[in-house]
Parts: structure tokens; C-alpha cells; sequence
């Protein structure tokens, strides 16, 4: 099938399921295990200048990727991954990537709710959630 209109910046980057995301021409995958090869050669190394790479368009489109296929609740400003799609997901990429490279980024406070505890009858324990757009910086960062 065909596709037709603009590409974004999320369309053009691979899923992280079907091929595994292992493609050579994956340039997320290959910066993701140049850094995990370099760890792994170099255990005690530390990394410096690292949030270039966070910043980046491919990076974040991947980071929305995966927080889209998690399918969570909506942090303390209540905005959804509907919302967030409304929005338009290349102009919010491109503001957290401006806000990243500036060093204007600041997470929202993670709204908390209370779930019950698992086993326990009457028993609740607090859950945080963060905002979808912290979610992106640390889909990003992992």
C-alpha cells in the first residue's frame, strides 16, 4: 500500500516491533549500540555530551513510538495521547528538542494516584504519572 501526503518525522522511523528495529539503516539503533558497545568494552566509563543525542528528531520520534504504544493516562496537565496527536506530535517533538537544546526543560510533578496494592484487600499504595511529554524526554533517555 501506498502512502500518500507528507511523511513525518515519527512515519519515517522504523516501529520498534516488525524487523526489531536491527536495520543498518536504523541511525537510532546504531547510535543505541555504538553507546552500549562502548560501555560494555569500557565498564567504568563515563559518558559526557550526551544530550545532543537525546535531542535529537530521530531519537524523540522513536521515544514517541514507544510511549504511544504504552498506552498510559494522562499525567498532571491531563493531556492525552489523543490530545498530544491533536496537537500535532512533529510540533511537540520539536518543542521538547528546542526546550532539550536550550536547557529550558523542566518536568512537570508527576500526578499521584493510589491503585490497589495487589493481594491485599483494602490496601492502596501511590502510583506516579507523569506528564506524556516527560514520558517522551525519558523514553528518550533510556
Amino acid at each position: 500500500m501506498l502512502r500518500r501526503g507528507p511523511v513525518s518525522a515519527v512515519s519515517a522511523i522504523p516501529a520498534a516491533g516488525g524487523s526489531g528495529g536491527r536495520s543498518p539503516r536504523d541511525p537510532v539503533r546504531a547510535l543505541q549500540h555504538t553507546l552500549y558497545r562502548a560501555a560494555k568494552a569500557e565498564p567504568g566509563r563515563r559518558f559526557h555530551a550526551l544530550m545532543d543525542k537525546i535531542y535529537r528528531r530521530d531519537v524523540l520520534a522513536r521515544a514517541w513510538l514507544t510511549v504511544r504504544g504504552n498506552n498510559g493516562a494522562p499525567g498532571i496537565d491531563q493531556v492525552t495521547l489523543a490530545k498530544a496527536e491533536e496537537y500535532g506530535v512533529d510540533r511537540l517533538l520539536g518543542q521538547l528538542a528546542c526546550e532539550l537544546r536550550e536547557g529550558r526543560y523542566r518536568p512537570l510533578p508527576a500526578r499521584r494516584v493510589l491503585i490497589p496494592k495487589p493481594g491485599v484487600r483494602e490496601e492502596l499504595r501511590p502510583l506516579s504519572i507523569p506528564a506524556v511529554r516527560d514520558r517522551v524526554v525519558q523514553a528518550a533517555v533510556k
